[in-house]
C-alpha cells in the first residue's frame, strides 16, 4: 500500500474518532444539561411546596394567634366585667355610710314585706362569743345586726370585724344600766353617746339603728322616771334614728338549754322575723343553738338579712305607765307567760 493511502486511511480514522469524540462530548452535555435542568425544576417545585407549606402554616399560625388574641380578648373583657360588677358589688356593699344618724329622716317601715326574711338581731356584745357568731353566720351566708354596749371594751374591735363582713352595727346603750340610762332623757342620750363614740372610732360614723334596753315596752323604765318611754321613742325619731324591737325571740334572755332555744326561735312564721338573740360572754348556749336555727328558717324559704334603711321595724307598745312602775317584767312581756322569764334587755 502507497504511503499516501496510508496517510489518507489515517486521516479519515481520526476524522471519525473526532466526530464520535464531538457527538460523545455534545452528548454528555445534553445529558448534563438535561440533568440540571431536572434538578433545577425539582428544586423549584421543593421551594415552592416550602414555601406553600410554609405560607400554610403561616396562616395558621396566623389564625391560631388570632383565635387566641380573641380568646384572650374576651376572657380579659370577662374578667374585667366580673371584676367590674364585683368591686361594684362591694362597694355597694361596703359603703354604708348613708346609716349614720340623720335628723328628720324617716328610718324603715312598719309595713312587712311579702319577702321571707329573718333579720336575726344580737344584743349585749361584743364579747368572746362573737367570734363564734361571726363564724357560724359565715357559715351559712347569713347576715345579722348587732347591737352593742361597752360592758366589754377588751372586745370592741369585733364590732369592726362585723361590720367589714356585711353586718349592720346597731346600738344598746354604753353601760344598758336601767338605773343610769332611765334616770332621764338626757341620761339616756349620755349614754347613747358614749357607745356612739366607740361604734364611731369601728366603723367610722355613728348609725341610726338603736334598740332600747328592755325594749320599748319594757316596765321597769317607769321605776325611775315615770313615762319615759313614751317620750324617749317619739324623742330618738326626731334625732334621726330608729329604735327595734322584735316580734321572735330565741327566749336566750334567761337560763335555757340548747333544744329550748331552738324550739322557742323556730316557733315564728311571719314574713318579716325580727329575732332577738344575744352574743354576750355568758351565752354559750346560743351559739349552740345558732346553726339549727339558721337551717330551719333556710329549709323554709327565709333568707337573713341585716337590717338597713328600708327594713322592716317591728314596734312594741310603750307600757311605762304609773300602775307599772314597780313591775318587773322582761324585755319578753309581749309574748304569752312562758316568755316571762327571760332577762331584761
Amino acid at each position: 500500500m502507497s504511503r499516501r493511502r496510508r496517510k489518507s486511511r489515517v486521516k479519515r480514522r481520526r476524522r471519525r474518532l473526532n466526530i464520535l469524540v464531538g457527538i460523545i462530548c455534545i452528548g454528555v452535555v445534553a445529558f448534563a444539561g438535561v440533568t440540571a435542568v431536572r434538578m433545577m425544576q425539582k428544586n423549584n417545585a421543593k421551594q415552592t411546596a416550602s414555601t406553600d407549606t410554609t405560607a400554610t402554616t403561616d396562616k395558621k399560625e396566623s389564625a391560631d394567634q388570632s383565635t387566641q388574641k380573641g380568646k384572650d380578648l374576651t376572657k380579659a373583657l370577662t374578667i374585667e366585667t366580673e371584676d367590674t360588677s364585683d368591686k361594684a358589688a362591694q362597694a355597694e356593699e361596703l359603703d354604708r355610710s348613708d346609716f349614720a344618724v340623720q335628723p328628720g329622716r324617716t328610718v324603715g317601715t312598719t309595713e312587712q314585706s311579702d319577702e321571707k326574711v329573718v333579720y336575726l338581731t344580737l344584743d349585749d356584745g361584743p364579747s368572746q362569743n362573737t367570734q363564734k357568731v361571726l363564724d357560724i353566720l359565715d357559715k351559712y351566708n347569713a347576715k345579722a345586726t348587732f347591737f352593742v354596749t361597752g360592758a366589754m371594751p377588751e372586745y370592741k374591735d369585733m364590732i369592726k370585724v362585723a361590720y367589714d363582713k356585711g353586718h349592720t352595727i346597731g346600738m344598746h346603750t354604753y353601760s344598758h344600766d336601767y338605773a343610769k340610762v332611765y334616770a332621764s332623757v338626757d341620761s339616756y342620750f349620755q349614754d347613747l353617746d358614749q357607745v356612739a363614740q366607740i361604734v364611731k372610732e369601728e366603723i367610722g360614723y355613728v348609725p341610726c339603728f338603736i334598740r332600747f334596753p328592755g325594749g320599748s315596752s319594757n316596765t321597769i323604765s317607769a321605776s325611775y322616771t315615770r313615762g319615759i318611754m313614751s317620750t324617749l321613742t317619739k324623742e330618738v325619731q326626731a334625732r334621726g334614728y330608729q329604735y327595734y324591737d322584735w316580734n321572735g325571740s330565741s327566749g336566750d334572755g334567761a337560763v335555757r338549754t340548747t333544744e329550748q332555744l331552738v324550739a322557742q326561735a323556730t316557733s315564728f312564721h311571719d314574713n318579716n322575723i325580727v329575732l332577738l338573740s344575744h352574743d354576750s360572754a355568758a351565752k354559750d348556749t346560743t351559739v349552740e343553738a345558732l346553726p339549727q336555727i339558721i337551717e330551719y328558717y333556710q329549709s323554709q324559704g327565709y333568707v337573713f338579712k341585716a337590717l338597713d334603711l328600708n327594713s322592716y321595724v317591728a314596734h312594741h307598745g310603750v307600757n311605762n305607765k304609773e300602775d307599772q312602775k314597780n313591775n318587773r317584767k322582761s324585755e319578753d312581756s309581749r309574748f304569752p307567760v312562758i316568755f316571762l322569764y327571760l332577762s331584761m334587755q
